[in-house]
């Protein structure tokens, strides 16, 4: 049996695979690098190919990386226009490999440069995702819709305190005029990924074949995901894929542009006339998305000041979080 990849104890998982009925023998496991949160492998035995997923070493912020919680969305969401992996298993059990984690299908793909046609599938299936009426799959008690945006700011804060490790300029006056504006609900609750962008997704021959990563998904207002996924696109920050050409390997190749500004706006109309949502107060939202997504460039930078990130990349996030926190300023 091959060495562990860090996090996974590849003894104790063959042995609690094969009493499932997943696998047999001896495993062999690659941790998926470019992952910034919970740890991916990819899985073998001597016939199948899974995908094991665990949450992060050390510095586990409440209420983030729940297994459970990924796992159930992403059953919930199996036969519907949003594509997802299969799941197979769900261990609760923290002894087997020092954490919760859960086995699923392994769907072939990568991330191909972020081109305004991928960006149009992209958000199409957004869109898909907000149709669904939540109580349809069963997930009708996935979050709690009313209060969703005051309770937003005030957990981003929470966790930017828990984070907290060093002088940051105008993140707090980006906090107070996010909490003292905040808009009406855009319309019904729905499905929430939390998180949406390429890097969470695989794509092949142009199509996208699975949206990953589930662990911030919940009930609320939707345009809170639209806003975070434009901002994505446009500044590439935190999504190496939005920027890069990658492979089924992971790999990384040519350098490509983010998308352009007026092609974020082109986005939000297709995604408007889709959905059939308000967006007259987007820019608050745009705000939004710069104040969580800095938050979580400065947990990840906190967690490689400790030590605590596995594999490469981590050293220049922290230097993401000032131009985000500007940006926000500009927004709101």
């Amino acid at each position: 049996m091959d060495a562990d990849p860090p996090g996974l104890d590849l003894a104790r998982l063959a042995g609690h695979l094969q009493r499932a009925g997943l696998t047999e023998g001896p495993l062999t496991a690659e941790l998926i690098v470019g992952g910034r949160s919970n740890l991916t492998y990819v899985v073998r035995d001597a016939a199948r190919t899974y995908v094991v997923r665990r949450p992060p070493l050390g510095h586990v912020l409440a209420t983030a990386h729940d297994m459970a919680r990924e796992h159930r969305v992403m059953s919930a969401l199996r036969d519907t226009p949003v594509p997802v992996p299969r799941m197979f298993h769900l261990c609760r059990d923290a002894e087997v490999i020092g954490a919760p984690f859960y086995v699923m299908e392994h769907v072939e793909g990568g991330q191909p440069p972020l081109t305004p046609a991928l960006a149009h599938a992209l958000v199409d299936v957004l869109a898909a995702l907000h149709s669904i009426t939540p109580g349809s799959v069963g997930l009708g008690d996935f979050g709690r819709p009313e209060g969703f945006l005051e309770r937003q700011v005030a957990r981003w804060k929470r966790q930017l305190d828990a984070s907290r490790s060093r002088d940051l300029p105008g993140f707090d006056d980006l906090y107070e005029r996010l909490a003292r504006d905040v808009p009406a609900e855009s319309g019904a609750p729905a499905i929430l990924h939390g998180d949406f962008k390429l890097g969470n997704t695989l794509v092949a021959d142009g199509e996208v074949r699975a949206v990953l990563d589930w662990e911030m998904s919940t009930l609320g207002d939707p345009l809170t995901d639209l806003a975070l996924f434009l901002l994505y696109g446009e500044v590439s920050a935190l999504d190496p894929a939005a920027g890069r050409a990658v492979g089924a390997t992971g790999e990384a190749g040519g350098e490509a542009p983010p998308l352009p500004i007026e092609t974020g706006a082109d986005l939000a109309a297709r995604y408007g006339e889709a959905s059939g949502r308000d967006l007259s107060r987007f820019g608050w939202y745009a705000g939004l998305a710069c104040f969580k997504l800095a938050v979580i460039a400065e947990g990840i930078h906190f967690r490689h000041t400790m030590g605590l990130t596995v594999g490469e990349g981590f050293a220049g996030i922290g230097e993401q979080v000032a131009p985000l926190v500007a940006r926000g300023l500009m927004e709101v």
